[in-house]
């Protein structure tokens, strides 16, 4: 039985239906599934965290690994289901939390494999989701996800591209990020109106190394307040939001230092020139 058919049955004999309120899309093309969890290279041994499991689909070919699974569900009616469907496997534990709200280092400090995410991510929720991951990142070896294609495009975006921003950037500096594969609307139950992809996202200590910065959060504070105003010169956006107590002339000068004209605006600046900046600022506070 194909997850297509396995998911019409579970929803018809237990009268379920997708819950708007926490984006439910269930995942049915097993394609997609294999693809998604051959992407991830998970081997046996590693603890796979997985984020919203739902009717267990994508479950189900991550357990086939040998991984032991830990997965994070908010919906006591897909608790339910998941015990139910998955009675006879020991590598899996299921926790009734909002993911967002858990401390994901009380499950990983003593993890001896590698700690891998592999998820279906619900799009409203996706951005903090990542970011609360990347707060992980010395713990976490991969992070594949599915999310809405039009986030895949932020995520993987370059200078100068209307999709560039404050995700691209906070993800990019600590992280490589790979978008794997595109995937129809038509591949879930119910069809979201948005088309999906899936995103590879691999920390990378030596990204980071080599940027040299800094002060992390410094460097955070500038590229969101860069984008509080994108339309605007970035001196004007980073002086209107008050950007460390600087003055705009100062802001002027730090712009000025780092090779930029004056005229730029914030999507016309590359992740490694918001490292100097952010370490122009920090020089500046620390004199």
């Amino acid at each position: 039985m194909n997850s297509l058919e396995i998911t019409n049955r579970i929803m018809r004999s237990n009268k379920l239906f997708a819950k708007k309120c926490f984006g439910q899309n269930f995942l049915v093309d097993d394609n997609i599934l294999l693809g998604i969890v051959e992407n991830s290279n998970v081997e046996a041994g590693d603890l796979v965290i997985e984020i919203g499991p739902g009717l267990g689909n994508l479950t189900e070919y991550i357990l086939q690994t040998g991984a032991q699974v830990l997965a994070f569900e908010i919906d006591t009616d897909m608790i339910e289901i998941l015990n139910g469907r998955f009675t006879s496997h020991s590598n899996l534990t299921i926790v009734n939390m909002d993911i967002l709200k858990v401390n994901l280092e009380e499950y990983i400090k003593d993890v001896k494999g590698k700690v891998r995410v592999i998820a279906n991510l619900p799009y409203y929720i996706t951005t903090p989701i990542i970011f609360k991951l990347l707060e992980y990142k010395e713990n976490i070896a991969s992070i594949t996800v599915m999310v809405q294609k039009e986030v895949a495009d932020r995520i993987a975006s370059k200078p100068g591209s209307k999709e560039y921003g404050v995700l691209t950037i906070n993800t990019n500096y600590q992280a490589d990020v790979e978008k794997i594969f595109v995937v129809p609307n038509t591949s879930f139950i119910p069809a979201p109106n948005v088309t999906s992809a899936v995103i590879k996202i691999t920390p990378n200590k030596a990204k980071e190394q080599e940027l040299g910065i800094k002060d992390g959060k410094i460097f955070e504070e500038l590229v969101k307040k860069a984008f509080s105003e994108r339309r605007k010169k970035l001196a004007n956006s980073l002086a209107n939001c008050g950007l460390c107590g600087l003055t705009k002339p100062e802001i002027e000068e730090i712009i000025k230092n780092v090779g930029l004209k004056e005229t730029v605006r914030a999507e016309e600046v590359s992740v490694e020139t918001y490292a100097k900046i952010a370490n122009e600022i920090y020089e500046l506070k620390n004199k």
